[in-house]
């Protein structure tokens, strides 16, 4: 990008001497190319914490309301269908569950593609829908709401890798009953993970070789559940994320009536185009919540009320 703007500043320079318009023209097309790039590399810089690269499940959830929320979580589940084939993702619907008269009352989707829990992760909250409602004979207004929950899918083929230069190994004279070659022999082993210090011994075998070979089948083993419990933490910080959320502070209004406006309250990007965000448009919402996390300018307030 560096070297493309100092082409385009010297291409602009070539045509303010020249008086060239047809060259003022083929700078502003570079430009426009380079702008584009630019705010893409940007974009993308917001995508670094550890887990944003991972395919995503969403789990979307009707609220309160009968029919009518139904309906609205799967106006929610057809707009990240749409929004994921946008973007050339795989989407498969793992589960749903649907409405006794129309809707869903939940359902389950695996978006599989480049950093697809880093975008959608903008999603997990309460969105609400403002509508004339289809299903009310007296055409009022009706208020819905569904959640929407996202987590990263965590590979469950991890290999415990374990560095020798990190273990201490103490061989020392087995206790307790055993026979004669058990008690007076070393070869009772103890293994000591220095970086964590997980330690393990083991002294059930004559042969220190084998207690050594056992005693690191139980670390590997202990490794992996620390593995486990830290994935767990990891996991419980978005279930926090997620409660923070609570019904009725939602994220998003969609309101269709009486007038057409799609409003983020967290970071105060809206649209008036409601018809398009629901047909997947959402990486400008997506694009100012990353620029928010970042910054940390969220909007102030955040309740909404203008809408009603």
């Amino acid at each position: 990008m560096d070297r493309a703007f100092h082409d385009a500043e010297t291409l602009f320079q070539l045509a303010e001497e020249a008086g060239d318009e047809a060259t003022f023209q083929e700078v502003s097309a570079l430009v426009s190319e380079l702008v584009g790039k630019f705010e893409q590399a940007e974009f993308q810089k917001m995508l670094s914490e550890e887990q944003d690269s991972k395919n995503a499940i969403v789990t979307i959830n009707a609220g309160a309301g009968g029919t009518e929320s139904q309906d609205w979580a799967q106006m929610l589940l057809r707009m990240y269908q749409r929004w994921g084939q946008t973007k050339g993702f795989k989407i498969e619907l793992m589960d749903a569950l649907t409405g006794e008269e129309a809707g869903i009352k939940n359902a389950t989707l695996m978006v599989t593609g480049s950093f697809a829990y880093g975008l959608l992760k903008s999603e997990a909250g309460v969105h609400r829908l403002v509508r004339i409602s289809p299903f009310d004979s007296n055409a009022r207004r009706h208020t819905s709401f569904s959640s929407i929950f996202v987590t990263p899918e965590v590979e469950d083929d991890f290999e415990v890798v374990i560095n020798p230069a990190d273990l201490r190994i103490d061989v020392y004279r087995a206790g307790g009953k055993g026979g004669q070659g058990v008690n007076t022999t070393d070869s009772a082993v103890r293994i000591t993970h220095l970086p964590t210090g997980i330690v393990v011994a083991c002294q059930q075998e004559r042969s220190q070789i084998k207690n050594r070979d056992l005693a690191m089948k139980v670390l590997r083993s202990r490794m992996y559940e620390r593995y486990l419990e830290e994935e767990r933490k990891k996991q419980a910080v978005i279930e926090d994320s997620k409660k923070d959320i609570a019904w009725g502070s939602q994220i998003r209004s969609y309101v269709l009536h009486p007038y057409k406006m799609v409003k983020d309250h967290r970071t105060g990007f809206s649209v008036g185009t409601a018809e398009k965000t629901l047909d997947g448009d959402l990486d400008g919402f997506i694009k100012a919540y990353l620029t928010c996390r970042i910054t940390g300018q969220w909007a102030r307030g955040g309740g909404g009320d203008e809408i009603d």
